[in-house]
């Protein structure tokens, strides 16, 4: 049993590589060993293919027979696109047991992968790491039981909450070591969304600037109901670099959604509200249709309480600075509307660090 959690730890390590780079599938983590030797290991490359454990079996050659293989997620049991069965693979492999963190929540697979083993007469093992492994693809399973991705709320602010002053100051509330926490966030989410305001004050890039890293930066995204953004905006002018979605009401200006689109945004129209705004339930139904299954929030206050409201919040990061704005500043939350302290949205603590003088907080939704 030692061996093998020290085996599963090293592939739920090997997932966290894929993260924010498999969507629509999930990152898997694959170690394979003989004789308490490593022989191979792999994870989802990107794009979602080869699938973890075709990646490591590849490696493993004729060594795989008689081995154990060790996955986060069960087996795939359908054929893709770009590849067949992972569960096919291992018996092809001549892999005698497999050890398994979870099942597969994808109706495609969900159990299939394990009865296929078994009925090869593979030893199947499920459980080991199963609370890591199911956080780890809490999006992908968020995908796939209600349609959408899963949405982390990122806040920079002072100690009051607030995330700039009077006149929109807010460069730079956080110090550097929380601001490369941040653009880590980035490289591990599918998406990045800001609202319309945002994205006009600040003229964001939404890339990831982390050295290495260029290539992880998310899809970036954009909620627009007022069409406030100006097409000079550094988000529109790269659009064709790199992917941009633009959330935009069904009765936003064609003009204006034509203009977005020659400038190679990709726009997403989303039903709105009875005050206007965007449905952000409804869009976020509509993100998750095309295949995200993770998505940081990272400003303003009005799409921070927008989310919020619309109970979409699942994670909530918190980079806490050692400063006063006051109660002129621009708060992290816009207006709730809330008339009793029981209807407020309830998070609770998983992690608690300091970053340099800054401290960083991460809490679930108590739902």
């Amino acid at each position: 049993m030692a061996d093998d959690a020290r085996w599963m730890a090293q592939a739920l390590s090997l997932a966290r590589r894929g993260q924010g780079r498999v969507w629509p599938s999930v990152s898997v983590g694959c170690v394979i060993v003989k004789n308490g030797r490593l022989i191979a290991q792999g994870w989802t490359q990107p794009g979602g293919r080869p699938h973890a454990e075709a990646h490591a079996l590849e490696q493993a050659g004729e060594a795989a027979r008689g081995a154990t293989a060790y996955v986060t997620l069960e087996p795939c049991a359908h054929h893709g696109s770009r590849g067949g069965p992972c569960c096919a693979a291992l018996v092809a492999a001549g892999i005698a047991r497999v050890v398994c963190a979870v099942e597969d929540p994808d109706p495609r697979t969900s159990g299939r992968g394990f009865t296929a083993l078994r009925d090869a007469g593979i030893e199947v093992a499920v459980g080991l790491g199963a609370e890591e492994a199911c956080a780890q693809q809490a999006g992908f399973r968020l995908r796939q039981e209600v349609g959408r991705p899963l949405f982390t709320l990122k806040m920079a602010i002072s100690l009051d909450g607030r995330i700039a002053t009077a006149n929109g100051s807010s460069k730079w509330i956080t110090g550097p070591g929380a601001r490369a926490a941040g653009h880590m966030l980035r490289a591990e989410h599918d998406g990045i969304i800001v609202g319309g305001q945002t994205a006009a004050m600040d003229d964001p890039a939404l890339d990831c600037r982390l050295p290495g890293l260029a290539d992880r930066s998310p899809v970036r995204i954009v909620a627009d109901s007022r069409m406030a953004v100006p097409l000079t905006a550094q988000l529109v002018r790269t659009a064709r670099k790199h992917p941009t979605w633009w959330l935009v009401s069904e009765t936003s200006d064609s003009a204006r959604i034509s203009a977005l689109e020659q400038a190679g945004v990709e726009v997403i129209k989303v039903p709105p509200t009875e005050g206007g705004s965007l449905d952000l339930g409804a869009a976020a139904q509509l993100l998750g249709e095309r295949g995200l299954t993770s998505v940081l929030a990272e400003g303003g206050g009005r799409l921070a309480a927008g989310l919020l409201s619309s109970d979409l919040v699942d994670r909530l990061v918190v980079f806490r600075a050692p400063l006063l704005v006051g109660g002129d500043g621009i708060p992290a939350v816009a207006s709730l509307g809330l008339q009793d302290l029981g209807e407020a949205p309830r998070f609770v603590l998983s992690d608690r660090r300091a970053v340099d003088d800054d401290l960083m907080e991460v809490f679930t939704v108590r739902r």
